[in-house]
């Protein structure tokens, strides 16, 4: 699963070829707290990469990348680093759990559909490069189709045969000069809106998939390539008229020209070339599969899983319904908290595949005060934005902030540590009749109501009073919602006290 977060438009405004791995530190930084041995691991993995793209190409074969392992508890950044750098760096990225995989013999998903999946995310990352380099065409097209729906082109007038006919036939050049005005109407009216409403019939394209089950040993996606070359009257695309709104005939129109205008040939190139040299896969829960052979049940093919993924990690070329794919030079971080297991648990060879090994340190009350505000899309940021787009504001003191810190803190001591992921649970806690009620109280005065939300069985809602501060300002005075400390421990403390309810509830 390839998760985007925000920030993207700003962090590749950046030149990667001139960032240092210090600059790459700085920039993790702005997203992630603490844990400079890991970033400065990863700094200097992505480093290297630009450097080995740099060499002559016989040396740049020989070069293989230095894989890392994360060693530490749950919630304390290590997916969020190679996210980040990922994303810094441009590059293919998907993560998966090694726990979900089973090796050949047994029902469940083989290794090498990590690298199918890593391709189709650059596949996807390619072609929306494509499509913004042709947006503007693309709807340029769209608008000239749709000008011809609403406004169909005269027919043109019969080849004359002879001299003296054509003395006789009128000149057509006032009605072409007409309908180019109709025209240019037309197109004004179409951008600013006013023909949204009206209707158009259209040649819709349909592609239905045949209602048969075939059972083979090959993969899905070879099924599939194969199936479209056999049977392509029964894949091949349909059209029908369908009636739809202008609106809704643009949006259609336009993705059609970007099908039509994209080459999707290239883009496969592109995208298995990019898979190749900066593809970066992250592997999780690999703790989960150290162990050696010998146990009873399950953990049997843990062994297994490993020689599987040996040879990804290690280097091979993997079979795709896009062209046969090299690993050589994808990234690979793996990642565990290795409570149970150690690293030393996992096969020589595979310990060998990945030299660097960076371990991560548990958070402390300082580390949850920062998470709280200082990365770019911080907690408290998000917090105040989504209640801001309905006119409430929020503000958080500084002693609030750190007793909410400690009380992250603490509930990781007394139950299971979940790392910076305690935050979302106490600060949703402490939020959550302030997320019920500021709308309402915040409301305009035309459409106050006075009656409490009834529940199921129809009784009030019992909520706390919400901490509600008037400030002076030019026009006069504005409500402000105000966390203070007091508010934070009557939200959070009487859960916290009660150990065996704060294990359900945080």
């Amino acid at each position: 699963m390839a998760i985007y977060l925000p920030g993207a438009a700003e962090d590749s405004a950046l030149s990667l070829d001139q960032l240092t791995p210090r600059e790459i530190v700085i920039e993790l930084d702005k997203y992630v707290v603490g844990q400079h041995a890991a970033k400065r691991a990863v700094a200097i993995a992505l480093r290297n990469r630009m450097r080995r793209q740099r060499l002559p190409e016989e040396m740049a074969d020989e070069v293989m990348p230095k894989n890392i392992i994360m060693i530490g508890p749950t919630g304390v950044g290590k997916t969020e680093i190679a996210r980040r750098l990922a994303r810094l760096a441009g590059s293919p990225f998907l993560k998966v759990e090694a726990s979900k995989f089973t090796e050949v013999g047994y029902v469940g998903r083989d290794v090498e559909s990590i690298v199918r999946d890593l391709v189709e995310i650059a596949i996807d990352m390619v072609r929306e490069e494509k499509l913004e380099d042709i947006a503007g065409k693309s709807e340029l097209n769209a608008e000239e189709r749709l000008l011809d729906l609403l406004l169909p082109p005269a027919p043109a007038p019969p080849a004359s045969t002879s001299s003296a006919d054509a003395k006789i036939l009128p000149s057509t050049a006032p009605a072409d000069s007409s309908a180019a005005r109709t025209r240019e109407k037309l197109r004004q009216q179409l951008r600013e809106g006013r023909l949204d409403d009206r209707s158009v019939e259209l040649d819709v394209r349909e592609s239905r998939q045949p209602q048969f089950e075939l059972i083979s040993n090959q993969p899905p996606e070879e099924m599939e390539s194969s199936l479209k070359d056999i049977l392509p009257s029964i894949f091949g695309p349909r059209s029908k008229k369908r009636t739809m709104s202008v609106s809704e005939a643009f949006e259609y129109l336009v993705q059609e020209e970007e099908q039509r205008l994209i080459d999707m040939d290239q883009v496969t190139r592109l995208a298995v070339e990019r898979v190749e040299d900066s593809g970066i896969v992250f592997l999780d829960e690999i703790d989960k599969i150290a162990g050696r052979e010998g146990g009873h049940g399950p953990d049997v093919s843990r062994e297994g899983v490993q020689r599987d993924i040996l040879p990804i990690v290690e280097g091979t070329t993997v079979n795709t319904k896009y062209g046969m794919v090299s690993t050589d030079h994808i990234l690979f971080i793996a990642a565990g908290a290795f409570h149970v297991s150690k690293p030393s648990d996992l096969i020589p060879e595979l310990q060998g595949r990945f030299p660097i090994r960076v371990e991560l340190q548990s958070l402390t009350v300082q580390d949850f005060i920062r998470i709280l505000t200082e990365p770019k899309s911080s907690l408290v940021k998000q917090s105040v934005a989504l209640l801001e787009t309905e006119g409430v504001k929020l503000e958080f003191t500084p002693e609030a902030l750190e007793e909410i810190a400690r009380f992250a803190f603490r509930v990781n001591e007394t139950t299971e540590n979940i790392g910076a992921r305690r935050l979302h649970t106490i600060l949703e806690r402490v939020l959550d009749d302030i997320s019920f009620q500021a709308p309402d109280l915040f409301k305009p005065p035309s459409s106050e109501k006075t009656l409490s939300p009834p529940t199921s069985s129809g009784a009030p809602v019992q909520t706390t009073p919400l901490p509600v501060v008037e400030r002076p300002t030019h026009s006069g005075t504005e409500k402000i919602l105000v966390i203070t400390p007091e508010y934070v421990r009557a939200q959070v403390a009487s859960i916290v006290k009660d150990q065996d309810l704060s294990r359900y509830i945080l």
